[in-house]
């Protein structure tokens, strides 16, 4: 099968498009045929080696998290892959994780689900990260209805999804984003500010009734303003970007959902997006030839929604 390949850490000139044996999958396991896959920061954060405390690497590694596709095989007997109280069959339309990397033509479920016909491939395999990853944070904090939750990189495909969540909460969100993305925040019902110098008190005229929760999605030295606008506290802030928040006192969140939750959670926001009620983006589709683009324009850190590799 194709794959796209990396041997060592190191920038995109790492990545190649190479030639793997088809996964074979175990007992309980099922293989899926990829059709699109979902690009996050966490692809070029482990192709560096950035995040080895949390992420460990075996190479040859192939990257990538999330996918949708159409199930393959199934191993005899019970396991990891299979779907609770729903045996998957070959020609099943599904989405979720993979435990084997995504950029292939063909990947080892992880914990998957079966995907609406009403929901594209191309959405689904942008609801997995953002969905799990908004959910864990924003039950993490603990946010409830009437609080009013600071959401650094509103404008990212977690920041997107958290928002609308949070917004469902209902509570008020106020996010940081660049200037361009303003008028999008406030059309999911967040109150935007602009993120660098002066931040704090942008977010202080922006709620002055205070700030109840931080979440962290953008990494980029936000830390420091989100304790002093919580007046030193540290204990309502998660970060999912800043690798270093253990020396601000502050948790890092990088996963640790157990799967029967995370099944639950793709099933309701894939429902949630059949019908118009979580809205996830789709900005750019690249061919898997195309892979070190996608990251490298993932890297830029300036995407509106999900990046999207269709094999």
């Amino acid at each position: 099968m194709r794959a796209i390949i990396y041997n060592e850490f190191g920038g995109t000139e790492v990545l190649s498009l190479g030639h793997m044996d088809k996964p074979v999958p175990g007992p309980g396991e099922v293989r899926v045929k990829v059709v699109t896959v979902g690009v996050n920061p966490l692809d070029y954060k482990r192709r560096y080696g950035w995040v080895e405390h949390f992420y460990p690497t075996t190479f040859p590694a192939v990257p990538g998290l999330e996918f949708a596709g159409v199930v393959d095989a199934v191993g005899d007997g019970d396991g990891p892959g299979r779907v609770p109280g729903d045996a998957l069959a070959v020609g099943d339309e599904v989405f979720g994780w993979t435990s084997t990397g995504a950029y292939a033509e063909y990947a080892l479920a992880g914990d998957i689900v079966r995907k609406p016909a009403a929901l594209s491939f191309e959405t689904a395999a942008a609801l997995p990260v953002a969905g799990e990853t908004a959910q864990r944070v924003l039950d993490l904090l603990g946010l409830q209805e009437g609080e009013t939750l600071l959401l650094h990189g509103a404008a990212g495909a977690v920041g997107q999804v958290a928002v609308q969540l949070a917004v469902a909460r209902g509570a008020t969100v106020v996010g940081t984003a660049s200037p361009a993305n303003h008028d999008f925040l406030r059309a999911l019902g967040a109150v935007p500010v602009a993120y660098g110098t002066g931040l704090a008190d942008r977010v202080r005229a922006a709620a002055p009734q205070g700030v109840d929760a931080v979440f962290d999605a953008a990494g980029q030295d936000a830390l420091p303003d989100s304790i002093a606008l919580l007046g030193g506290a540290t204990d309502r802030i998660v970060t999912i970007a800043d690798t270093h928040a253990a020396d601000h006192g502050v948790v890092f969140s990088g996963g640790g959902t157990p799967s029967e939750k995370v099944r639950a959670g793709m099933t309701a926001h894939a429902r949630l997006a059949v019908e118009g009620r979580l809205a996830v983006p789709v900005v750019e589709t690249f061919a898997l030839a195309d892979a070190a683009k996608a990251q490298e324009l993932s890297e830029e850190g300036h995407v509106r929604g999900k990046l999207i590799i269709k094999v």
